[in-house]
């Protein structure tokens, strides 16, 4: 190199600029303007033009808070279309008040003009009924005296089996009975706070088999009562009372009395001693309003919504019967299962029952959407066996869509699905309170509102603000009791005043 080229290449500033004291050196470099369009916009701009590092399949969610792409996400979608997930499933954490539900409803109206039915089997608040309602759906009330739901309702498996023949109206009606036979054992886990015995649940099984036999029309937990107290000679047999009625009353006093709990009252009330009073449909979107039942009432709640869930799955299994044998269309569901915590701690062995239940979504169908508060709620379970089956429903999810958590989360949360520091200071950031505004004297929104992490297995998370829509703003709102007494409250001191 010559000594005029090695002067040039001196005088050539760097990539920040003349280097040295007052040349004008700059300490941080400008990122380089980025501008984001379709394939078809920008297809003229190769090669300057680079693929979005999110995925673009699913439901529009938001902005990703790192890059600023738009963030489409939705446990279908990234199973059945994108091939990202083994599982169609999402299970989501949070502290009450920083958007779960409105993550979820998100999730449920794009999926709806997908074409897959959004089931809410429960909602305690209610968060989800004036979607549904938007949607055309079905809105089916409980609690007290304002609905009820048999468990013992096969539902349309039935109606179904008129039309199938062979393995397929076999199995329609043995997954009928063994949902009922599980709602009966679950109410009785329930009201015991302890699953019944062996003995107990073939008894039950015998009964049941008995009452189709000689039942005509839908049966009710009066009508199974009345046969367990008529001791048929079937069900003496099972009960192993060894020829005496006299053991056979002691064999069965005490399923006798939780039946008797269930039908004439007690805590669960007659909530499941009725017909059911709005049956669910299968050609639209449905949610099973539960917000009547009051907070304190704790084992109802739990039993309600299980008797939800098993009203749902029911009828998706014989929606996929009737598929399967080319009767109807295929439909896919899209199964929101809100404050999960509830319905675990109800008692000793209902963690087995809902583990069975989303075991089986992928196969039925269904993507899923479980939601809880925290890690703290499913691990708090007396059971060491149910904690750790409960940890298992995070731990199988397709993916783990975590908002504003408290640091003492981090340590069970990260058990179940690997997080970097980084991710668990921004989860443990978005849980900080609201500042106070005093110019409006009133709390600003809170930090973490809005603001998720989806992580899908060992990955890097995917931060996201989520963002509504003007339409979608007077629909999600979750405060709208508070609206509506502050409104009513200031009337009459409008009308005090006058």
């Amino acid at each position: 190199m010559s000594d005029r080229q090695a002067t040039a290449q001196q005088r050539r500033p760097g990539p920040r600029g003349w280097p040295g004291l007052g040349r004008g050196r700059s300490t941080e470099v400008q990122p380089v303007p980025e501008w984001r369009g379709s394939t078809r916009q920008v297809c003229g701009l190769w090669p300057y033009a680079i693929g979005s590092g999110t995925p673009m399949v699913g439901v529009p969610l938001g902005r990703n808070m790192t890059s600023g792409a738009t963030v489409c996400c939705d446990p279908v979608s990234w199973f059945q279309r994108a091939n990202l997930i083994s599982n169609p499933s999402a299970f989501v954490l949070g502290l009450p008040g920083l958007g779960k539900s409105t993550l979820v409803r998100r999730m449920a109206a794009g999926l709806a003009g997908y074409g897959v039915m959004p089931l809410v089997l429960g909602d305690l608040k209610p968060d989800y009924v004036d979607l549904i309602e938007a949607l055309g759906g079905q809105v089916i009330t409980l609690g007290g005296a304002r609905g009820h739901i048999n468990v013992l309702d096969p539902g349309e498996a039935t109606s179904a089996a008129a039309v199938l023949t062979g393995t397929a109206r076999q199995l329609v009606l043995a997954d009928a009975h063994e949902r009922r036979l599980t709602m009966v054992s679950s109410l009785l886990t329930i009201l015991r706070a302890q699953p019944p015995s062996d003995r107990e649940e073939t008894i039950l099984d015998r009964a049941l088999r008995v009452l189709d036999e000689r039942h005509v029309g839908v049966p009710v937990l009066p009508d199974l009562l009345a046969v367990i107290r008529e001791a048929p000679e079937d069900v003496r047999q099972v009960a192993l009372d060894r020829g005496s009625l006299d053991r056979y009353q002691v064999l069965t006093e005490n399923l006798e009395a939780s039946l008797i709990g269930l039908v004439d009252g007690g805590r669960l009330g007659r909530t499941f001693s009725h017909p059911t009073s709005s049956p669910m449909r299968r050609d639209r979107p449905v949610v099973y309003d539960v917000s009547h039942i009051d907070d304190a009432q704790t084992d109802l709640q739990a039993a309600v919504m299980l008797a939800c869930w098993s009203a749902g799955f029911g009828m998706v299994n014989v929606a996929n019967a009737l598929a399967d044998a080319g009767v109807e269309p295929r439909r896919h569901y899209f199964v929101v299962l809100d404050e999960l915590w509830r319905v675990l701690r109800a008692g000793r062995g209902i963690v087995d029952r809902v583990d069975a239940l989303t075991r089986l979504n992928r196969t039925r169908g269904v993507g899923t959407a479980m939601i809880s508060h925290t890690m703290s709620d499913l691990l708090a379970l007396p059971a060491e066996e149910d904690r750790m089956k409960a940890r298992g429903f995070v731990e199988r999810s397709g993916m783990v869509i975590a908002g504003g958590l408290p640091g003492a989360e981090m340590a069970m949360l990260t058990q179940a699905v690997p997080m970097s520091r980084a991710e668990q200071e921004m989860l443990i950031g978005w849980q900080d309170p609201p500042a106070w505004d005093p110019i409006h004297n009133r709390e600003t929104e809170p930090p973490g509102r809005g603001k998720f992490l989806v992580k899908v297995g060992g990955r890097p998370g995917i931060p996201v603000q989520v963002q509504l829509t003007s339409v979608e703003m007077g629909i999600h709102d979750t405060n709208k009791r508070w609206r509506e007494m502050s409104r009513v409250a200031r009337v009459e001191r409008d009308e005090i005043e006058a």
